[in-house]
C-alpha cells in the first residue's frame, strides 16, 4: 500500500457516508457517493483492493489465459500440417508475471485514484458498526449513512481432518513455488472447475470431486458436455456421495470418498479445497445494530440495498449473492446512490451476465429452464450444437452447445445459456435481448456477421421453428 492511502484524513467529519471494506464494492460506493458531492469516509483493512484483483479474478484469469496458450499449441494439430508442442518451462518466472500485473492494476485502479477524490478519505484499520456510525479501532467516525462492503473468503468445509492437512485455497494455490505432481480439487463450482482445467493443463494430474454435478446452478446439459471435455484432457473427473475424511497419505494427500455406497480413498500430492465463499461479517457488531444476515450468512438487503438497521446499506459479497466483481461494484453504486439521494434506484439481476472461464467458456444470462419452470412459468427451450455454427467449424473446434428458454405462450426469451470457446464474448448480445424484452423470433431475425461464435445465438433462435442444418450459409 503506498503512502497515499495513509495521508493525514481529507476531513474531520462528520462524514455523509461510511465505506467499509476498501475492494470492488467499497471503491464504486466511495467514487459514486464522492461524484454526487459527499463528504466519504472510505475504511479499508489489509491489503487494499479487495479479492478480485489481489486473489481472485485477476491472478486466476492470467494464469487461465497461460494455460489456454499451452492447450493450444498442443492441439494445434488439428490443423492439417501444423504441429507445435506448448510446455511450462519456469513456474515461477509465469507466478512473478502474474504477480506484476496483480501489483499494477492494484496501483493503477485502487492506490492510485484516491488522490483524485479530495472528499474521500481513507482510514485504515479495523472497523464496526457502534456510536450512532462506525468505530474504526477504538475511535469513533461519525457519519450519517453507512454501507457494508467487506466481501467474502474461501469457504472450508467441515470434512474430517480438514484442518490438520496443509490444503490449499483459491488463494495460496496461486503462490505455490512448484507445481505438484497431482491434486484434489475438492467442488465443482465455478472456480473449482477454472482451476482443475488450469492445473491439469499447466501438467498436473488432476481429480476433481463434487457432491452434485459440476457448475449445479447451470443448465444439466452444459455440466454433463462439460465434464466429458475435462475427461478428454485427462482431468478425472468423480461425483462421490460425501465425504468421510481426510488425512496426511504415502503420496501427500488421502482423501476418503462415499462411492456407491461404499469408501473409496482418493490419493494426490496436494489437495485444492473450493467449496464455495463465506461472507466476511465476523466482528463487525452487526448483531448489536440490529443488521439481519440471511440463511447463507450474507447480509440481508432489500431491492435499494437496504439491510434492516434504518441508514445501513450492504452491497457486494457481504451480501451473499451474485458473487461476481461487476455485481459487486453495480451493486455498490445502487447504495451509494440511495445513501445520498434518497432510495430511488433499484438493484436489478434480471440481465445479469455470468462467465465462467473453463475451455469451452461458460456464459449464462437470465433463468435457467429448471428454474423458470419451478416459478410456474411454461417454456420451450432449443439447444443447438456447435457443429452447426461455422466459426466452430472453421477453427476445427466444435466442442459446446447453445441453449436457449423462452416463455411458451409470447416467445420472450428468458434464459440464455453458452458453453464455446469464445462463449463469454457472446452473453452480452442474449443479455441485452433479455433486457429489451424479445423474442427468440426477433433475435433470429436479427443480423449477425458470418463466422462469429455469437452467429450462434441467431442459429440457436431459428431452431426452435426450423431445422438450420437445412439453410445455406448466412441464409437465414
Amino acid at each position: 500500500m503506498s503512502e497515499a492511502c495513509c495521508a493525514l484524513p481529507k476531513h474531520n467529519g462528520p462524514y455523509d457516508l461510511a465505506v467499509i471494506g476498501a475492494g470492488s464494492a467499497g471503491f464504486s460506493a466511495a467514487i459514486t457517493a464522492a461524484d454526487r458531492g459527499a463528504q466519504v469516509a472510505l475504511i479499508g483493512h489489509g491489503t487494499i483492493g479487495g479479492t478480485c484483483v489481489n486473489v481472485g479474478c485477476v491472478p486466476s484469469k492470467a494464469l487461465i489465459r497461460a494455460a489456454e496458450a499451452l492447450h493450444h499449441a498442443n492441439a494445434a494439430s488439428r490443423f492439417a500440417g501444423v504441429s507445435a508442442v506448448g510446455q511450462v518451462k519456469d513456474w515461477p518466472a509465469l507466478r512473478a508475471q502474474k504477480d506484476e500485473l496483480v501489483t499494477s492494476l492494484r496501483q493503477a485502479k485502487y492506490i492510485d485514484l484516491l488522490p483524485a477524490y479530495n472528499s474521500v478519505t481513507y482510514l485504515e484499520g479495523k472497523a464496526r458498526l457502534g456510536n450512532g456510525g462506525v468505530v474504526v479501532d477504538g475511535q469513533p467516525i461519525e457519519a450519517r449513512k453507512i454501507i457494508v462492503a467487506t466481501g467474502s473468503h474461501e469457504f472450508v468445509p467441515d470434512i474430517p481432518g480438514i484442518r490438520d492437512v496443509p490444503y490449499l485455497t483459491s488463494t495460496s494455490a496461486f503462490e505455490m513455488e512448484s507445481l505438484p505432481d497431482s491434486l484434489i480439487v475438492i467442488g465443482g463450482g465455478y472456480i473449482g472447475c477454472e482451476l482443475a482445467q488450469m492445473f491439469a493443463r499447466l501438467g498436473v494430474r488432476v481429480t476433481i470431486v463434487f457432491r452434485s454435478r459440476l457448475l449445479p446452478e447451470g443448465e444439466p446439459e452444459i455440466s454433463e458436455a462439460l465434464a466429458g471435455f475435462f475427461e478428454e484432457e485427462g482431468i478425472a473427473v468423480r461425483r462421490v456421495e460425501g465425504y468421510e475424511g481426510i488425512r496426511a497419505g504415502d503420496r501427500g494427500i488421502a482423501l476418503s470418498v462415499t462411492l456407491d455406497g461404499s469408501v473409496e480413498v482418493l490419493e494426490a500430492q496436494q489437495v485444492l479445497v473450493s467449496a464455495g465463499r463465506k461472507a466476511n461479517t465476523a466482528g463487525l457488531g452487526l448483531e448489536e445494530a440490529g443488521v439481519a444476515l440471511t440463511p447463507n450468512g450474507g447480509i440481508e438487503v432489500d431491492d435499494r440495498m437496504r439491510t434492516t438497521k434504518a441508514g445501513v446499506y450492504a452491497a457486494g459479497d457481504v451480501t451473499g449473492r451474485d458473487l461476481f466483481v461487476y455485481m459487486a461494484a453495480y451493486g455498490a453504486k445502487v447504495a451509494a446512490t440511495n445513501a445520498v439521494n434518497g432510495d430511488g434506484r433499484r438493484y436489478d439481476n434480471l440481465a445479469m451476465p455470468a462467465v465462467v472461464f473453463t475451455d469451452p467458456q461458460v456464459a449464462s444470462v437470465g433463468l435457467t429452464e429448471a428454474v423458470a419452470r419451478a416459478r410456474g412459468i411454461r417454456v420451450k427451450t432449443s439447444i443447438l450444437s456447435l457443429d452447426n455454427v461455422p466459426r466452430a467449424l472453421a477453427a476445427r473446434d466444435t466442442r459446446g452447445l447453445i441453449k436457449l428458454v423462452a416463455e411458451d405462450a409470447t416467445g420472450k426469451l428468458i434464459g440464455a445459456h453458452i458453453l464455446a470457446p469464445e462463449g463469454a464474448d457472446s452473453i452480452q448480445t442474449a443479455a441485452l435481448a433479455i433486457k429489451r424484452g424479445m423474442t427468440y423470433a426477433e433475435l433470429g431475425d436479427m443480423i449477425f456477421p458470418y463466422l462469429t461464435t455469437v452467429e450462434g445465438l441467431k442459429l440457436a433462435a431459428q431452431t426452435f421453428d426450423m431445422d438450420v442444418s437445412k439453410l445455406s450459409c448466412c441464409a437465414g
